[in-house]
């Protein structure tokens, strides 16, 4: 069996930018993202989307406004939405099954936001021994009390460079590494 990628996109919602929670570099994700995922239908490999849930919680509610993607966010009817409801977007969801049944071996991971649900998917990622780049420049947060946005970005891709994983492997890569990537080998 061949290694087969798949395109993780993370809580890019409505919600989760706004005025009062601005994101550091949303433009410029967004773009990076859009790119990446253009290289992935061109390479016919599947590009997912993930959305929080939040049905009867008062926040991102199922069909409402701050549930739905950003409008910036180049969507095709060939990608895959799927909800997720805690941080860690294999908990509950339906993204193992999807996985399993696309014979997905390596994980890209972009999104929203770097310390809460992209961080844990990362973390759960690697207990189920997928391969996993995270791209550096695809994911992004807001300010913290204690840390800029920029920092906390910084911190987790030192991280994720240098954590041990089980099986699989974890690699910390730019959009223009991976394009470059792509030039030199093919998508699959």
């Amino acid at each position: 069996m061949k290694n087969k990628k798949v395109l993780l996109i993370i809580d890019m919602q409505k919600g989760s930018f706004t005025p009062k929670t601005p994101r550091f570099d949303t433009v410029g994700v967004v773009k990076r993202m859009n790119e990446l995922s253009e290289l992935f239908r061109k390479a016919e490999l599947p590009v997912i989307y993930i959305q929080h849930d939040g049905t009867g919680t008062g926040e991102f509610e199922k069909n409402t406004s701050e549930w739905e993607l950003l409008d910036s966010l180049n969507v095709e009817p060939t990608d895959i939405l799927i909800d997720k409801y805690a941080n860690d977007v294999f908990y509950n969801s339906k993204l193992q099954s999807k996985l399993t049944e696309l014979n997905a071996t390596e994980l890209l991971i972009t999104g929203c936001a770097t310390d809460f649900c992209v961080e844990s998917t990362v973390q759960s990622a690697l207990t189920k021994d997928y391969n996993i780049t995270v791209v550096s420049d695809g994911h992004t947060t807001g300010e913290r009390p204690h840390l800029k946005a920029e920092k906390v970005i910084e911190h987790h891709n030192w991280v994720w460079q240098n954590m041990i994983p089980t099986k699989g492997e974890i690699k910390v890569k730019t959009l223009n590494e991976i394009r470059n990537d792509t030039t030199t080998t093919p998508m699959r």
